[in-house]
């Protein structure tokens, strides 16, 4: 069964297009053929994560004027066969295609491909509403923030009045020490006020900004972390499968803790 999932957030910052790349690319590895579609018209960024900034010859502005064919627009991974990106055009304004064109795009694609993961723009004006026009199913990302949160709530009844109601959770740059302390929201405390499926948790992870800076998606790393981990795990229950949850607990190795170990060894 073909899948059509919009990313979103309402707020911008929260991570949303870094999320798109990595399960993009996740699901890619999982042997799933992958279009990412960036519908950021103006504000493009998702090329430039995946590294594929100087491979864009044409966008979807082009397709869809028809100086060109979908095909020529279509930008293939270089790691990942199965991943493919069609690009949004970075000189036009976020209304620069209508609802009907990205229905057609979207349609067209699933022609081809398992997956069509639409990267949204941030807001809730007109590029919003036409980005989840062609989209069955919805990714909100949010960050354990009360703006962000309640951004994310605005954009579930938006998504859930144009009828996409199959619809989960992604909490974003997670910092459990902070949690722990009650400087962060938790996530269940996201959850209660969303009242959304969670579908993942994402921890604060440094070598995220070092995989963006360098358009190599976290999951691709050698060196495994809970982050790309956490990616995986989306990507896998998407699929279907029962993934249990990381434990991020925040680490009890503290000065005291290894005083006590110490002292337990002594005895």
């Amino acid at each position: 069964m073909k899948r059509i999932i919009v990313t979103t957030s309402g707020k911008g910052g929260v991570g949303k297009t870094t999320v798109t790349a990595n399960l993009g690319m996740a699901l890619a590895r999982l042997g799933r053929k992958i279009v990412l579609v960036d519908a950021d018209f103006g504000l493009r960024n998702l090329d430039l994560l995946l590294g594929l900034e100087n491979r864009i010859v044409y966008t979807a502005m082009e397709v869809v004027s028809g100086e060109c064919r979908l095909e020529q627009a279509l930008v293939r991974d270089k790691r990942e066969s199965g991943l493919v990106l069609l690009p949004a055009a970075q000189n036009r304004n976020k209304e620069a295609i209508t609802a009907e064109q990205m229905k057609q795009l979207v349609d067209s694609l699933t022609q081809m491909y398992d997956y069509v993961v639409i990267d949204c723009p941030a807001g809730i004006e007109m590029g919003f509403k036409n980005a989840i026009a062609g989209a069955k199913e919805a990714l909100i990302v949010t960050t354990p923030e009360i703006a962000a949160v309640r951004d994310a709530d605005r954009v579930i009844g938006l998504l859930e009045a144009q009828g996409i109601k199959n619809i989960h959770l992604i909490v974003n740059r997670l910092r459990p020490a902070m949690v722990q302390v009650n400087d962060m929201m938790s996530v269940q405390d996201v959850q209660e006020i969303l009242s959304i499926p969670l579908i993942g948790v994402v921890p604060e992870d440094e070598r995220v900004i070092v995989s963006t800076n360098r358009g190599e998606p976290l999951v691709l790393s050698e060196t495994a972390s809970l982050a790309g981990t956490a990616f995986d795990h989306i990507a896998r229950r998407l699929e279907g499968e029962k993934v249990e949850f990381l434990d991020l607990e925040p680490t009890q190795d503290n000065f005291f803790a290894r005083l006590r170990k110490l002292l337990f060894s002594i005895i």
